[in-house]
């Protein structure tokens, strides 16, 4: 019943994928924020409400102030430099970009029919049909990228390249202060000390009662904030009524995306199960709060392709629970995905935790967004190879994954002889 046009708009903002940046030439991400920024600017019609974009060194690590800057300025260049926002759609009318817009809604019409079937769009989250689509588009584009049909410059062509001038090495990286962590948790044991804590025990009980019978939780939830219930004891109450849901993490089929370029592999793979007796097998790990799965799903992927048994419980685990899987399923090597700084605290707290459990033996990989800077620090700390954006070849990693095994139980088997004789 809206009757006002402008009510009825779909208004939406964009963070432009950062999934194309490379730490190759990071020079050139420039160009390519550029581009996706001009996707969703350029037609007036569509355009973005609102748009953020990453910065040209987010591959190497988390980009400093002048970096955000240089991709903020990037926006305001686009709106005030050039006649963008001054015209109608320029689009309109045109034969070319009708045809490809009416491609695209044919797509996404048969694709929601789809969904349609199996039961919409819960249903098709929790079959895992929505989560296995992504890492399977994924996983297609990797392998175009490994076998050269899907030219990336600066990394499978045109590679030949100039040292960088001083100044634009692409190093001035964020770090999170080391005494972060000890002073929030002061900050909430102070504000805890200072609350009513009557006023928060009864907040929370009226929060579980909501909860299990099925009540509206919003008007007891804000009770919770004004009592000063923190975050944490809020989900906690919830996690003690419904349990903690773990999403589907989409990596269990397989793509089967590349299987010339894992073959190789693939019998080497077999032949180290044989002489293992089994299936070696890898725990996949995201520990922390971050979201980006991208990375650990396509190494769990491709290393299920290549034979490899595969744990992977999906984003926001703990370093104690991944320990302790490893330890329970006889992993034969640990990889963890660290994309937002906090590799170096998260590999120290997964030595340390392999050290008190007395095993130090399972061997420990980290891959993500890691300053060369810290990777002889990961190395020195007991790690045993480090990964970044610039190791796109996954099936090279797959055999390193199957090396390190090999080598690692050889190392061990030879340590028993010595140590019985």
């Amino acid at each position: 019943g809206v009757t006002e046009a402008k009510y009825r708009r779909f208004r939406y903002g964009v963070q432009v994928n950062s999934l194309g940046l490379t730490e190759q030439q990071p020079e050139n991400n420039v160009y390519r924020i550029l581009l996706s920024a001009l996707g969703v600017t350029l037609s007036a019609d569509a355009r973005a409400r609102a748009l953020q974009l990453p910065a040209w060194n987010e591959a190497l690590g988390l980009p400093g102030k002048w970096d955000q800057q240089w991709s903020l300025r990037m926006q305001q260049i686009l709106a005030y430099e050039t006649d963008l926002l001054d015209y109608p759609d320029i689009f309109k009318g045109s034969e070319v970009i009708e045809a490809e817009t009416q491609n695209i809604i044919e797509a996404v019409k048969a694709e929601m029919a789809h969904i349609e079937k199996l039961g919409g769009a819960t249903a098709a989250v929790e079959n895992a049909y929505m989560k296995q689509k992504l890492v399977e588009t994924n996983a297609e584009r990797m392998v175009k990228i490994e076998a050269k049909e899907n030219i990336l410059i600066g990394v499978n062509a045109y590679t030949e390249t100039e040292d960088p001038p001083a100044g634009l090495t692409g190093e001035n990286f964020q770090k999170p202060a080391e005494d972060a962590e000890i002073e929030q948790i002061k900050a909430l044991v102070e504000r805890r000390r200072a609350r009513d804590g009557e006023t928060v025990a009864k907040a929370l009980k009226a929060l579980k009662e909501a909860a299990q019978n099925g009540d509206n939780i919003m008007p007891v939830s804000v009770e919770c904030a004004k009592a000063g219930v923190t975050t944490g004891e809020w989900a906690e109450t919830l996690r003690a009524v419904f349990g903690e849901y773990r999403a589907p993490t989409g990596v269990s089929g397989g793509s089967r995306a590349g299987e010339m370029l894992i073959e190789n592999i693939r019998e080497q793979v077999a032949t180290l199960a044989d002489k293992l007796g089994r299936r070696p097998k890898i725990l996949i790990g995201k520990p922390g709060l971050d979201g980006h799965s991208n990375g650990a799903e396509q190494i769990a992927v491709r290393a299920r392709e290549c034979g490899f048994d595969v744990i992977y419980d999906g984003i926001r685990s703990t370093a104690a629970s991944l320990v302790k899987a490893a330890i329970e399923e006889s992993a034969h090597l640990i990889g963890i995905s660290c994309l937002a700084g906090g590799h170096l605290e998260q590999s120290r707290e997964m030595i340390d935790l392999l050290q008190q459990e007395e095993a130090t033996d399972i061997p420990l990989i980290v891959g993500g967004i890691i300053p060369e800077s810290d990777e002889k620090t990961l190395l020195n700390l007991g790690v045993t190879k480090v990964y970044t954006p610039k190791d796109f070849d996954l099936t090279k990693i797959m055999a390193d994954f199957r090396e390190i095994i090999e080598e690692n139980e050889e190392r061990k088997t030879g340590l028993l002889q010595h140590r019985f004789g």
